[in-house]
């Protein structure tokens, strides 16, 4: 099979599994509201209106990201909602295992590398944005 093809399709895989599984957490602020977010911004002695850019990493930045229409925005926005999220909610778990020996934040790692990765690679040609 054609190389280029095989990259495209990894891309298209990554785009999409990646994309779906940040929604969801976006999803579940849409449905359940931010109220959580609001105090850990608030606590960290930001505006509380900052929690707001949530919607934009969590929901916006996801979609972009899954149609691969300024795929690479939309990856530079959810590391940036990951470098929150690792600072405000998970900065006393970065250096804690899991019972198992794992990381404590693989999920929110993975996150973070995904974002990184797809804002470098760019969305394929299997997207909106075609390259």
């Amino acid at each position: 099979m054609n190389s280029e093809i095989l990259d495209d399709a990894g891309k298209l895989i990554l785009r999409l599994g990646f994309g779906v599984l940040f929604l969801m957490h976006g999803i579940d602020k849409v449905l359940h509201g931010i109220d959580g977010i609001e105090a850990l911004v608030v606590n960290a002695g930001l505006p509380a209106e900052v929690a707001y850019g949530v919607y934009i990493g969590e929901v916006l930045a996801p979609i972009l990201i899954i149609i691969g229409w300024h795929a690479r925005i939309g990856a530079l926005l959810t590391a940036i909602t990951m470098a929150f999220a690792f600072h405000l909610a998970h900065s006393h778990e970065f250096f804690e295992l899991t019972a198992h020996g794992g990381w404590q934040l693989e999920l929110q790692g993975m996150f973070l590398l995904a974002s990184i990765a797809i804002a470098l690679s760019g969305p394929g040609r299997i997207s909106l944005n075609g390259r």
